[in-house]
Parts: C-alpha cells; sequence; structure tokens
C-alpha cells in the first residue's frame, strides 16, 4: 500500500525544552550534546511542517561497516546508514521510540541528572492515548534505541546522563575525585573502589597518583586474590577488574589512565577465546561501539597471559584442563581471522597452540601451583620479563 502524504495539520508539534533548569550547571560537553539533540527534534519538525515524511539517519552498527584502522590501530565506524521515517508503518513505532529516548536525555542533561538504562526504560514506558499499545513492551526494546541514539548523535550513553549496572573494582595508590568527593584508592578495604558507569572527567578526576603500570584481571575471584596479596602495593600498580567482559565504565577508566597518566595496562585473563575477544575489545574496541573506539580503546595494551605456552613452561597439571567445545574452536578460528590478528604471527601462533592442545585453560589454574602462585611468581615474571602478546 502506497504511503499517504502527510499534511502538516497531521503531525502534532515537536515539544522539547531545551533550557536548563535553574540551579544546573552544564558543562561544555552537556551543552555539545543538547545541541545535537536539538538539531535532531528540529530537523524532524521542518519535516512535518513542509508536510514532508520526517526521517532519521542511523549508522549502521554492523560488522560490514567496520573497518580497522591500521594506523591508530582501532575499529571505526564506516559510513553506512539506514534511514527511519515516521509514515512507514514498519518503521513508525522505532522511529517515535527514537525521539521519546532523545526526550528523556534532553531532560536529564537539561535538569543535570542522571538515570540507569533501566530507569530510562520506565521513563519513556506508557500506554499511547486511545489505544491498548505499549511505546515500550520490554527493556529488550529501549536498549537498542538507546545505542542507535548515541550513533546517531555521536554521544555517548554517558554522555546522554544514562548509566548501566556498576561492574568492577579498582585499588592502587591512586587517589579520585569522584563528584567533589575525594577517594583514597589505597584505602578501600578488601572491596576496592567500585567503578562507576560514568567516568567521564566532568565526574571524575585523577590525584596523585604514585602507580607505574595497571594490571587489570578478568574476573573479581583473581582480583581478589590479587588484592588480599597486596600486589598492587608491592608492585607500585593499579588494579581492575571488569567482572568478565569489561563494562564501558571500566574500559573508558583503562583508556584515561593509559592516555592522561601514561600508565601501562596490562591484562590477565583467561587462556580461552573469551579472554582472547576481552584483550581484542580493550585494545582495539568492540564493533557495536566502533564510532566510540577513539575514547575507549588501548591499543598499547598487552596480554601477559594464561598464554598456551604456560601449561608446559610452568608444568601444570592436566587436571585444570578444560577440554575445548565446538563453539569454543569456532570462536578461536573466528578470532584469529580478525584482521588485527590475522598479521600478527605471535597470536596466530598462540591461537593455533591453544588449538592443537585441545584445552584451554583459566587464570585460576594457577592456584595448582600455590595459592599465591599467580601474585607471587606468575604475574611479577611476566612484567618484568615483558613476556607479553602485543
Amino acid at each position: 500500500m502506497a504511503k499517504r502524504k502527510p499534511k502538516s495539520a497531521d503531525v502534532p508539534p515537536i515539544e522539547m525544552s531545551l533550557e536548563p533548569q535553574r540551579g544546573a550547571k552544564l558543562s561544555k560537553k552537556d551543552e555539545r550534546t543538547l545541541e545535537s539533540i536539538r538539531a535532531l527534534a528540529l530537523a524532524v519538525a521542518q519535516s512535518a511542517a513542509q508536510a514532508e515524511d520526517p526521517l532519521i539517519r542511523v549508522p549502521s552498527r554492523s560488522l560490514a561497516n567496520v573497518s580497522f584502522n591500521e594506523k591508530a590501530r582501532i575499529l571505526e565506524m564506516g559510513d553506512k546508514a539506514t534511514t527511519r521515517t515516521l509514515f512507514n508503518l514498519a518503521q513508525a513505532k522505532s522511529f517515535m521510540q527514537t525521539m521519546l529516548v532523545a526526550e528523556g536525555a534532553n531532560q536529564l542533561i537539561s535538569q543535570g541528572k542522571t538515570l540507569s538504562i533501566r530507569g530510562m526504560y520506565y521513563q519513556t514506558k506508557h500506554t499511547i492515548k486511545g489505544t491498548k499499545e505499549e511505546t515500550f513492551n520490554n527493556q529488550s526494546e529501549s536498549d537498542p534505541i538507546i545505542e542507535d541514539l548515541e550513533v546517531i548523535l555521536e554521544a555517548l550513553r554517558e554522555e546522554l546522563h544514562l548509566y548501566a549496572q556498576k561492574r568492577g573494582d579498582m585499588v592502587g595508590d591512586i587517589r579520585i575525585l569522584d563528584r567533589g568527593d575525594l577517594i583514597d584508592c589505597s584505602r578501600m578495604g578488601s572491596g576496592g573502589y567500585g567503578i562507576p558507569s560514568i567516568v567521564e572527567p566532568e565526574v571524575i578526576q585523577f590525584r596523585n597518583c604514585k602507580a607505574k603500570f595497571v594490571l587489570h584481571v578478568e574476573k573479581d575471584t583473581v582480583w581478589q586474590r590479587f588484592n588480599e596479596d597486596k600486589f598492587w602495593q608491592k608492585h607500585n600498580c593499579i588494579l581492575t577488574h571488569g567482572g568478565g567482559q569489561p563494562p564501558r565504565g571500566v574500559r573508558r577508566l583503562l583508556y584515561r589512565l593509559n592516555q592522561e597518566l601514561g600508565l601501562p595496562i596490562y591484562c590477565l585473563l583467561d587462556n580461552d577465546p573469551w579472554g582472547y575477544y576481552i584483550y581484542s575489545v580493550i585494545k582495539q574496541g568492540s564493533i557495536n561501539l566502533a564510532f566510540e573506539s577513539k575514547r575507549m580503546a588501548v591499543p598499547e595494551a598487552k596480554f601477559i597471559g594464561v598464554r598456551s605456552t604456560d601449561f608446559a613452561e610452568y608444568k601444570l597439571s592436566p587436571s585444570v584442563c578444560i577440554a575445548l567445545n565446538d563453539n569454543d574452536r569456532k570462536r578461536a578460528r573466528q578470532i584469529a581471522d580478525y584482521p588485527w590478528f590475522i598479521n600478527k604471527k605471535s597470536w596466530q601462533k598462540e591461537i593455533a597452540l591453544m588449538l592443537k592442545n585441545g584445552f584451554k585453560l583459566e587464570v585460576e589454574a594457577l592456584i595448582s601451583k600455590g595459592i599465591s602462585y599467580v601474585t607471587e611468581v606468575y604475574a611479577p615474571r611476566k612484567i618484568a620479563e615483558g613476556d607479553f602478546l602485543d
């Protein structure tokens, strides 16, 4: 069925207050983000006023629109995009949802407040008047719209004043100013400083850093061993973890520690395809966030282990080996074909040896050599000898 040519009277005026509320202090970044939201709203309003079908250009976040910049050593988003129009029945709902989330972000920034992505779902969820239709049926609908809005506005989710669940901790000889509160990360007890989702300079500033490098470990359980053994104190470093796949706040913090303080980033991850992938995301960026790799990826990050050669070199027991399954093998071959790994002989040997071994190793496997072997022998030796993959 042909699309109906809308009349200007068919489209209600878009009301979007862009003035900050009294008392709200906007940073220059906030002002730029609000300007981007206003440009989006005005473009839609002008199209409607001219009886044209309002549309939104949405850059594609697919692998086909991502390339590896060999010079910068990061993933970058290409120019491919799709359009989302209001008077296309298949796109009308997602168009409306995009504008709802944009208005929600506008309110947050203008009021100087933040909200969880779960909270944004509830803020924008309601029943459309005169119907039984919900703006969002569940959060699995709103989360992708938030990601779309990021690439549309060229702004991080955190710049929209949205945050995710906190996951990750830090300890070390550094003090930070977190929303005006001075926090000594060397005096955080057994729990460490919980790394927030929003770690932008407007929120967190670094103070009095005496650490020489950052050791990022994959899991909280390994981090606890390093923290209990005071590894960060003995080796003058900052110790972080991301609870597995590190969330954006942790990756952004690692980027800032590297770029602003010049700290080397060493990664201690499992010897499996998922550990390799975590390193890849930290180092080159992720496909989904390729448009922001320049503010998240750490090309200088080093992979110190666990390595495929460690089983023989450290004489580990066969009982700690975990057999690779078909999914592991498939994922390993995919990672080996990544443009940023395919021409690196050391990584090709690493992945080939894991496949030849037929097993994977968790960092915790080193406990078989002693409870504190990983903190007292393995990690210090790897770092001191520069025994890592780049």
